[in-house]
């Protein structure tokens, strides 16, 4: 696969270019739905299944005040649509100016003239073009002009919830992680750099933790999770807890990890935190002893889990 960030660096000639656009915010199961529709159209016609998405979100660009958080950041997001095994992924960077360009010039001068369109495929909600005047209608039109084929492809649901990136956002920002995992096709993961704490999980509670410095937008509520953590490519079992420590009356929010049989220094590497099921709510204790004895039965739970699951994870 190939990933071009500039229109001006676009290859010469794509054979045959089936495209979808879109955010892509998450990719899950609809956004894998229409990747698999290019995926097999582009084989039929012998030609080349392209994604064109854009960065920054146009939300952010144009309304940042009613931007939502990110499920999927940039460097995510290239690696999942990469794992969908399409040929070409276009990343056009978002700006003012660009939002200016009206469907009918977008389709005509970027679509056509620059990468030569031969079908398009978009999902139900699809919508495009300054103030989003182009539409599936619109572009089916323009289809008939230029002698381009256009697909949509249905909603997609799960146990009768709709598979969006607003339904996954919610479920997250809920708490929901193993709710939000069946629309999303995945464990929902952060990421970030294992940063210095406070020192207080090793020597004061017994437990160390990985304190991380976020570079994800959305955080799932307040409260103690069993996860899974990609290090280096390598995975381990755990527990992170989200929130601001109400035992020792912190006011900062922290992301901290206690990563099981693992011994070895990690501050400063970068892990991947995937999480699997929220196990408790954030709890204010009495002490520290307290607390530690509930970390204990918090480590004996995770431990049941994964020994339960251990032939589905």
């Amino acid at each position: 696969m190939s990933i071009v960030c500039n229109l001006d660096n676009l290859p010469k000639n794509i054979t045959n270019p089936v495209i979808t656009i879109g955010n892509f915010d998450g990719v899950h199961w609809a956004h894998q739905k229409i990747f698999k529709k290019i995926i097999e159209r582009a084989k039929d016609l012998h030609g080349t299944s392209v994604v064109i998405t854009f960065e920054p979100h146009p939300i952010k660009v144009m309304s940042p005040t009613k931007a939502k958080p990110l499920i999927t950041l940039l460097e995510q997001k290239k690696e999942l649509i990469i794992n969908q095994g399409v040929d070409l992924l276009l990343i056009i960077e978002f700006t003012a100016e660009f939002a200016a360009i009206s469907a009918s010039d977008f389709v005509k001068d970027i679509l056509v003239d620059k990468i030569g369109i031969k079908e398009i495929v978009v999902g139900y909600d699809y919508t495009f073009g300054h103030n989003r005047q182009g539409n599936i209608e619109v572009l089916r039109e323009m289809g008939s002009l230029f002698n381009f084929n256009v697909h949509q492809v249905d909603p997609v649901y799960v146990k009768n919830v709709l598979v969006s990136s607003t339904s996954i956002r919610k479920l997250i920002m809920e708490g929901n992680v193993d709710q939000a995992k069946k629309i999303l096709g995945r464990n929902y993961q952060i990421r970030g750099e294992v940063i210095s704490g406070r020192n207080r999980g090793g020597p004061l509670l017994g437990y160390p933790t990985a304190n991380l410095r976020l570079t994800d937008e959305l955080i799932p509520k307040e409260g103690v999770y069993i996860v899974l953590i990609d290090i280096g490519g390598k995975t381990y079992q755990g527990l992170t807890n989200i929130g601001y420590n109400p035992t020792f009356k912190d006011k900062t929010f922290s992301v901290e990890t206690y990563i099981f049989d693992l011994s070895a220094n990690i501050l400063k590497q970068k892990i991947k935190v995937n999480f699997l099921s929220h196990l408790r709510d954030e709890i204010t204790f009495a002490s520290s002893k307290e607390l530690s004895q509930q970390i204990d039965q918090d480590v004996n739970q995770a431990r049941e889990f994964f020994q339960k699951k251990k032939d589905t994870l």
